[in-house]
């Protein structure tokens, strides 16, 4: 008997889930809020661990090339001196791959190209899920029902399902960032991918396989300051910080959140959560869209199996839990330490901790393979 699927949210975490069930036989249905798809967003970093699940996707090499390997890297200060530095080939060396600077929407292009037509229904917001599977949106002539073996809630930070399923759970909870993304036309010179950091702000460099740049700026601010531009502190640090952004057309802007307080579990009856809705983190670590990733290729994998939602909390909530809450430590030991005496000491500790000793402390979260499926291919 065929399986079937409803899949709430078509991001990156979603389609990928998506993607991954119906290599394995199952019946899926995407529904997406949105009436259209539209090439938004900035940049992201493919680790080892989310290249590893888009190879068990069937779409590794197509997401190769349309990235580019980061070879070598590091963190600078504002004004421009190395604190730390990544060799060039290390990072393949200790994980068996580079990681890969992508633009986010070349990403969910190739995972939306790579299923059947008719499987993502836009313009379809949710309105009802219970646990048993039952689902309802709101469709062109009026509300449609579904009903589905198995429910993933892969709708964002602010999930519909999360709220309707795990009622007694915390919300999201802002960190005291505000953010700013955008991507450079083409550009002219070498870069590398690199973070500095100054008292209480960062700066991100990521470069992308066009020659387009994708660049990330955070400061303190409370969720409540007032909406401004890209901070002028960034015009007075180092090159090229003040030219890409001067470059750069549509900028974002966020204040960023988080999942603070941990769920005690991702299940609900035949009801899953993955992604953002499950354990939306900070940014520090780069492993949002990593994590979205292993839990699609971990859900596709496990769903079919005896106990297999309960195998999927098993795997994927302890692991995505842990990444969450080193990537909130590393925030606060970098980018928001604002004090001179922290500051100081933060850069002296990272200038005299070997350069592949900090790799690997860094790379274990990337350190992770997909489990096998029981087909024995996703």
């Amino acid at each position: 008997m065929t399986r079937t699927a409803v899949v709430i949210g078509a991001g990156i975490g979603g389609l990928s889930a998506a993607l991954g069930l119906l290599r394995q036989g199952w019946t899926v249905t995407v529904l997406e809020r949105a009436p259209e798809f539209r090439p938004v967003g900035a940049g992201l970093v493919l680790q080892a661990n989310g290249l590893r699940c888009l190879d068990a996707l069937g779409v590794g090499d197509a997401v190769r090339d349309h990235g580019r390997p980061d070879v070598s890297g590091g963190t600078r200060r504002a004004d421009g001196r190395w604190l730390a530095r990544v060799p060039a080939g290390e990072l393949e060396r200790v994980l068996g791959t580079p990681a890969l600077g992508v633009h986010r929407a070349t990403l969910h292009e190739l995972l939306l190209g790579a299923l059947p037509a008719g499987v993502v229904r836009t313009g379809a917001p949710v309105t009802a899920v219970t646990a048993e599977g039952q689902v309802t949106y709101d469709g062109p002539a009026g509300p449609v029902h579904l009903r589905a073996d198995l429910g993933g809630g892969a709708d964002g930070i602010n999930s519909v399902v999360r709220r309707t399923l795990w009622p007694d759970a915390a919300g999201p909870a802002p960190i005291g960032v505000r953010a700013w993304r955008g991507v450079t036309p083409p550009w002219r010179g070498d870069l590398v991918v690199a973070i500095s950091w100054g008292p209480g702000a960062e700066f991100g460099i990521v470069p992308l396989t066009d020659g387009r740049v994708y660049w990330f700026a955070a400061v303190n601010a409370a969720p409540t300051a007032p909406a401004t531009g890209v901070p002028d502190r960034f015009h007075r640090w180092h090159d090229p910080i003040p030219a890409l952004i001067a470059a750069t057309g549509t900028v974002l802007r966020d204040d960023l959140a988080c999942l603070d307080e941990p769920l005690s579990t991702y299940v609900r009856g035949r009801v899953v959560l993955l992604g953002d809705a499950a354990h939306a983190m900070t940014p520090n670590l780069g492993q949002g869209a990593n994590q979205a990733l292993e839990d699609a290729v971990v859900l596709a994998a496990v769903a079919g199996r005896p106990g297999g939602l309960a195998a999927y909390d098993a795997q994927r909530r302890p692991r995505s839990q842990q990444v969450a809450r080193a990537s909130r430590a590393i925030g606060r030991f970098g980018q928001q330490l604002e004090h001179p005496v922290a500051v100081a000491a933060r850069d002296t500790v990272m200038r005299l901790t070997p350069p592949r000793l900090a790799l690997r402390s860094m790379a274990r979260y990337a350190d992770w393979r997909p489990p096998a499926p029981p087909s024995g291919r996703l």
